[in-house]
């Protein structure tokens, strides 16, 4: 009876420590996944405003430097200057959306934490295996 009381008290002595470390390990991926969303979230609005700027600021340069081409070339033919001009737009547009798309394809988000709650997975499974 001795045996199966103490067997019983480190038991629950251990099952208390095991819940404490792994309320523990939640807690610290729970911070993880906080300042990640954080990180995420300015990295985003980072992006968004340079890639606004670039844009108003192409485009401005885009419409003088097509202004400036097609006043310098209208004697010559009119409707090649559109076309060629076009033409320019078209192929910048398309190997943007390429970038893009790369990109799109390749980004991670919260690949930390995602990374960190594997190997807290595979240490659990290790030690209930």
């Amino acid at each position: 009876m001795e045996h199966s009381t103490i067997s019983l008290c480190q038991l629950a002595t251990t099952s208390k420590q095991f819940v404490r470390r792994l309320a523990t390990i939640g807690e610290n991926r729970l911070e993880l996944l906080a300042v990640e969303m954080q990180e995420e979230r300015e990295r985003i609005l980072r992006a968004f405003l340079l890639a606004l700027g670039v844009a108003t600021f192409g485009l401005l340069a885009g419409m003088a430097l097509s202004a400036a081409v097609a006043v310098w070339l209208w004697a010559w033919s009119p409707v090649a200057v559109l076309l060629i001009l076009a033409g320019i737009y078209a192929v910048a547009g398309f190997f943007l959306h390429w970038k893009l798309t790369g990109l799109l394809r390749n980004w991670q988000t919260l690949s930390a934490s995602l990374e960190q709650l594997r190997k807290d997975r595979a240490g659990l499974e290790t030690i209930l295996a």
